[in-house]
């Protein structure tokens, strides 16, 4: 599924925008955008779908997006019934996020945040207790009171050293130009064909590389080889169809890219630590009313 381009905008005379969701209902929406996106769910859990990242979330779940990265979520259930789904939706624009850095030494620990963001980023427990009220003070703040309480909740997100990556490693920021152009073409091909044989001669040829210049140029800007960024792909995918109803798992592996239903159990326990069988499972019972 190509995720869809979603238009931010930003009101004038502001460096940012905040969105106060209360809706029946999150329903499925894989989208993008430039901005980075910080959302705080409240009321309200389900599935989070970040790059290939599939996760469960739940009150007060707090995710970092960057840049460009596709995301969504979809909710199952929420804890008061009688009250709406909730999400604060904080969107800001990277010139503003990394000149902050620049001129003002004070505030580069927020670089590495940013850095991370490319990938989603998911807070622990302690950082979103000391950060909720922070992001609650902030719906009704005046505009000069929202600048300085962004800073300082990013200041506060940037010290949580328990925060966890979701998605694959994207690109590194100093990677060439056409070393980027040549390896975005490889990305395009893996993301599109991701469930049929692929080939490595076949990237190489639309990377303009011999097999061995690929393999290392994909090594240096994902941190993972081409058959390991694969498997989490599909790993990835196949995680979205087991939440997503009760379809056979067999058809799952296929749909996924594997042939045989043993290699594709053995390669999911290897990356998820569980079967898929159990995966399944666990989001079922852990997403069950008390």
């Amino acid at each position: 599924m190509q995720p869809w381009f979603e238009q931010v905008t930003v009101s004038s005379g502001q460096s940012w925008t905040l969105f106060d969701r209360q809706l029946p209902a999150f329903p499925f929406n894989w989208h993008y955008h430039p901005e980075f996106e910080l959302t705080l769910t409240l009321n309200s859990s389900g599935q989070r779908f970040v790059g290939d990242h599939v996760g469960q979330y739940g009150d007060a779940d707090l995710v970092l997006v960057g840049p460009n990265l596709p995301h969504a979520w979809q909710s199952r259930s929420a804890l008061d019934p009688l009250l709406p789904h909730r999400a604060l939706v904080l969107w800001f624009q990277p010139q503003w996020a990394y000149g902050l850095t620049q001129p003002y030494p004070e505030l580069a620990s927020l670089l590495p945040l940013l850095t991370d963001a490319r990938r989603g980023v998911a807070f622990s427990a302690a950082t979103i207790a000391a950060a909720l009220p922070r992001l609650l003070a902030l719906v009704d703040a005046a505009p000069a009171q929202r600048w300085l309480g962004l800073v300082e909740l990013l200041l506060l997100l940037a010290g949580d050293s328990q925060r966890q990556l979701l998605a694959l490693q994207g690109f590194a920021s100093d990677d060439p130009p056409r070393d980027r152009a040549r390896l975005d073409r490889v990305l395009a091909h893996l993301h599109a064909h991701y469930a049929e044989p692929i080939r490595l001669e076949t990237l190489a040829e639309l990377a303009a590389m011999s097999q061995s210049q690929l393999q290392r140029a994909f090594k240096r800007s994902t941190r993972s080889t081409v058959s390991g960024y694969l498997a989490q792909l599909r790993i990835g995918h196949a995680c979205a169809l087991l939440l997503d109803g009760n379809r056979p798992i067999a058809q799952i592996a296929e749909a996924t890219g594997y042939s045989q239903q043993g290699y594709f159990t053995r390669q999911f326990r290897a990356l998820k630590g569980v079967t898929p069988l159990a995966f399944r499972r666990g989001f079922r019972a852990d997403s069950s009313p008390a």
